[in-house]
């Protein structure tokens, strides 16, 4: 049960929290997903050209990010890095690591929906005398980008938590001023259940919108909502 004090605190903390969600918990996820789209668009189309040496370089970055925890990767970049001369502030580090960290998911998910465009429809740009940068640009990006929409969406909302391992690197975000106000009431249970119900409205909001995404998109042959 709820008591008055337990209650009183939650409503305090509430606008607190939310307040951090928006000025730090989403800007971060956003920041980090733009960074992550435009890293696996490039080795995506690395991969797919199938470029000498760094085709390579690509597989070895994928393996690397995505055999390591995420929280190693942080832990690196933030505590590692200054022992040989890099130093990185906390959110510039967590935009960072969390952008190329999901980045390495992203490319195979790019890189599988390439794949899949149809190579008449690269051979037919050849014959109407399109190069191969313009094949790509007008003919097989759309068409491989709508038909990863979803996943690319579901790797947005899977950041969006993620971000919540940016407090263990000193980010003030939303889960790391939970933390803090738990330092000074001791209600551990309430407070992160609080935090956890911003983050479930969070999502909600982002299935909403690809949910919405989808239907758009299936209404223009994309994908199947």
């Amino acid at each position: 049960m709820i008591n008055e004090r337990l209650w009183n605190i939650l409503v305090d903390s509430f606008p607190k929290l939310l307040e951090y969600g928006v000025k730090v918990t989403i800007p971060l996820t956003v920041l980090s997903f733009a960074l992550a789209l435009v890293t696996a668009l490039i080795v995506a189309l690395i991969q797919y050209a199938r470029v000498p040496v760094l085709k390579q370089l690509c597989r070895f970055y994928i393996w690397i990010t995505r055999g390591t925890p995420l929280l190693v990767q942080l832990y690196i970049a933030f505590y590692g890095l200054p022992s040989v001369g890099i130093f990185l502030d906390a959110f510039p580090a967590a935009v960072v690591v969390l952008g190329l960290n999901e980045a390495a998911y992203m490319a195979e998910t790019i890189r599988g929906t390439l794949e899949s465009v149809s190579k008449g429809q690269l051979e037919a740009g050849y014959c109407v005398g399109m190069s191969w940068t313009k094949i790509m640009v007008h003919v097989v990006l759309p068409q491989a980008l709508r038909t990863a929409f979803p996943a690319l969406s579901n790797s947005m909302i899977s950041m969006l938590k993620e971000t919540s391992m940016a407090a263990t690197i000193t980010v003030m975000e939303m889960f790391r001023q939970a933390q803090v106000i738990n330092g000074r009431v001791y209600e551990s249970l309430g407070l992160y259940v609080e935090v956890a119900v911003i983050y479930l409205i969070f999502c909600t909001v982002l299935t909403w919108i690809q949910h919405r995404g989808e239907k758009r998109l299936a209404s223009y042959g994309g994908v199947r909502s």
